[in-house]
């Protein structure tokens, strides 16, 4: 099927649905739709001043497909056909993509197959946002012009690749911050952006890939493909670099510390877990081993950890005979302001605010009394934490390396006190001498969290631990995992990716080097 012209003749907003429309106020009425190829017919039926249901009927055998259009000021239409069809909105800058009556560039997509698809831009956002552009359409470059005088750009590109430059011209309009549509999506467009010159664009792809969590085939896509954009995009690959010996050996005492422990019944399943890795670390096959068996340290910490483990049996045996409110209802209501930021996607600002407040809010809170009060507030803090965190795992809202970390220490260790505050009978291990809540106090309070709160934070946590640098994510891990530590949250998911990353990890680095040389 040919793809249609991307341009239309008046601005609309669009959101894409199939089947019957929901309701109608007016009668049918035919709109002129522009340009149009591919398709045998196309209706538009007006219900409101602003609301129109559209009908595009394919010449072939795909579904008909149905699009509800809300005109608004400032906003048009970007269609470029996929598999299904892509329907994209665009607000407008200087010009409109696809408004060929403002428009005076043309960039036509081409590939070996065949395909040659017009887009009508504007030299103006196309000069100011890429080199390759500004470059052909300077006056030292001979421009090809075509029949209706605008000047003409053609840029080559493989089938697979049109949908990522289309998404990038449509992007080139957008104001900051992009939204992305998910890892894969960014990497081809982050690598149209390299050839086309389109810095900018190219440093917002690199800041989303390296902050939001990456599914196990999209860690072997981006392997494949950032050595080949440039070394400064390499720190994309941070979370996949080989562990210093050091970190691998501090990690597995702390796992085998865990796994020799005497945990409570309902840490067991993560003692099964913790054991499996660390058998797992010591396998014998092609990767390069993790851990040297010739390490004094390591054999002396195993030999105690035994030890330790054989003196308890032994044991076993031998035994067998007024400003508090005001913080509250502040709370309550950022609490209620996060709901409503996440539905306007407006969360930045409040996550860096909470970011960089993290340590005061914990620091106040871990000095007041454990009464109902406090800890009526110390769980709307954490339910306006996990939103905050809930925004960074997303990658809605994009934070450096170093603010992710401080986000981790910050509040892990808060959100577990809170739940052993509110829940005493939650899976938790000895408790911290260290901290300042007392976990003798019988608190008797019916304050409750709700429990998708606290599997969302969970959750959150194993995402944001996963998207830093595989050594920092050792250290996190290996505190973790220490008897007195190994608590809520569960990061068993966490640990287990990071035991994998790091077995292959030479094996990835001995690949990639060379391919390179």
């Amino acid at each position: 099927m040919m793809p249609p012209r991307l341009g239309l003749g008046f601005g609309l907003g669009l959101l894409l649905r199939k089947g019957k429309p929901a309701r109608r106020t007016r009668d049918c009425r035919s709109v002129s739709l522009g340009g149009w190829r591919g398709f045998s017919s196309y209706s538009v039926e007006q219900f409101s001043d602003d609301e129109y249901e559209c009908e595009f009927e394919d010449q072939k055998d795909m579904d008909n497909w149905k699009c509800h259009v809300c005109c608004e000021p400032n906003y048009h239409l970007v269609v470029s056909m996929g598999c299904r069809g892509i329907y994209l909105v665009t607000p407008c800058m200087s010009g409109r993509i696809g408004d060929r009556a403002t428009s005076d560039v043309v960039v036509r997509l081409r590939t070996p197959e065949g395909r040659d698809n017009w887009v009508y831009c504007h030299s103006e956002i196309l000069i100011e946002k890429s080199k390759y552009f500004a470059d052909r359409l300077s006056e030292n470059w001979p421009t090809c012009q075509i029949l209706d005088s605008r000047n003409c750009v053609e840029v080559y590109c493989q089938e697979l690749e049109f949908n990522s430059h289309v998404s990038l011209l449509r992007l080139l309009y957008l104001p900051e911050p992009h939204t992305w549509y998910g890892v894969r999506n960014t990497l081809g467009i982050l690598q149209v952006a390299v050839n086309l010159g389109c810095h900018q664009m190219a440093r917002a792809c690199l800041d989303y890939l390296e902050a939001v969590p990456w599914e196990e085939a999209e860690e072997e896509e981006i392997l494949r493909m950032v050595p080949t954009l440039g070394s400064q995009y390499e720190v994309i690959l941070a979370r996949l670099q080989p562990v210093d010996p050091m970190a691998i050996t501090g990690i597995f005492i702390s796992a085998f510390r865990f796994a020799t422990s005497s945990p409570p019944c309902h840490l067991r399943e993560l003692k099964t877990s913790v054991q499996e890795q660390l058998e797992y670390m010591l396998t014998e096959d092609d990767d390069i081993p993790l851990l040297s068996l010739r390490d004094a340290v390591l054999k002396s910490e195993v030999r105690n950890c035994v030890k330790d483990l054989l003196s308890r049996l032994d044991c076993v045996i031998l035994s067998l005979s007024s400003m508090l409110q005001e913080l509250l209802s502040l709370l309550s209501d950022i609490a209620w302001v996060c709901q409503i930021l996440c539905k306007m996607e407006m969360m930045k600002d409040l996550v860096h605010y909470w970011v960089s407040a993290s340590d005061n809010i914990v620091k106040a809170l871990d000095c007041l009394n454990s009464d109902g009060n406090v800890l009526d507030s110390r769980l709307k803090v954490v339910e306006v934490t996990c939103k905050v965190l809930e925004a960074i795992s997303s990658g809605n809202v994009i934070l450096p390396t170093s603010s992710r970390i401080h986000v981790v220490n910050a509040w892990l260790p808060f959100a577990r006190r809170t739940r052993l505050l509110v829940e005493p009978s939650a899976p938790v291990l000895d408790y911290d001498e260290d901290s300042p809540v007392d976990p003798d106090c019988e608190i008797g309070s019916p304050v409750k969290m709700d429990a998708e709160i606290w599997q969302v934070m969970e959750s959150a946590f194993v995402s944001i631990v996963l998207t830093l640098p595989s050594e920092v994510q050792a250290e996190i891990l290996a505190e973790w995992l220490k008897s007195e530590a190994a608590r809520y949250p569960d990061l068993t998911e966490a640990f287990e990716v990071w035991c994998y990353r790091s077995k292959i990890a030479y094996r990835r680095c001995v690949f990639l080097k060379g391919r390179n040389t």
